[in-house]
């Protein structure tokens, strides 16, 4: 599909709408996001726009906790870098996620061109964490979620972290494999891959 060349204006009062068969590559997606910079989209695997809405504040102190503690530890540990849950990365299958928090190597991450860098990182990150909202803790809004996490395994995550407030529970996506369901943990510890790394859950779930 062609991408028109008058300029788009986005109203943040109104909503986005979207044609139903509307597809579009990585490429056109970013310059969609360059121009619609107040709109929080995601890009699918088969081109399809993906609409997000804003957290509402009690999730975002999660997520602000949530960047803090992997922040901390890949600036004591080494060898890492952290990104927020504005970053969005291109993935190998085409889509564009941006997980709420997540962690790249930095030999990875230093790899990268300048140009790489400042577009959409085309990688998938070694950690990718996903925390549900309460619009999200519904069952439909969870098969979602882990349809997503599923797409990050697929595309090479070394591990994958879906955490449910509302339940307390962490589901685990490990490189391979079927997740793992764990509950009322105070410390989450990652696999091996990432010697050092845990979570403070209380920290997080208190909001």
């Amino acid at each position: 599909m062609t991408l028109t060349t008058s300029p788009p204006v986005f109203d943040a009062r109104a909503s986005l709408r979207f044609p139903a068969d509307l597809r579009l590559t990585a490429e056109q997606f970013e310059l969609v996001c360059a121009e619609n910079r107040e709109a929080v989209l995601e890009l699918d695997a088969d081109g399809r726009l993906i609409a997000m809405t804003p957290t509402g504040s009690e999730t975002g102190s999660r997520n602000g906790e949530l960047f803090f503690q992997l922040k901390l530890f890949a600036s004591r540990a080494g060898g890492w870098k952290a990104f927020d849950s504005s970053t969005g990365f291109r993935l190998p299958d085409g889509s564009v996620f941006s997980p709420d928090a997540s962690l790249i190597r930095l030999d990875r991450w230093q790899a990268l061109s300048p140009n790489e860098r400042r577009g959409f990182a085309p990688l998938c990150p070694d950690l990718v964490v996903e925390l549900a909202s309460p619009g999200d803790e519904t069952p439909r809004g969870l098969t979602a979620l882990r349809s997503k996490m599923t797409a990050y395994q697929i595309n090479g995550a070394r591990l994958g972290w879906l955490l449910i407030p509302q339940e307390q529970a962490v589901e685990v996506f490990p490189a391979f494999g079927i997740p793992q369901r764990l509950e009322l943990l105070e410390v989450l510890e990652a696999t091996p891959e990432f010697p050092g790394l845990q979570l403070q859950l209380a920290e997080i779930w208190a909001g």
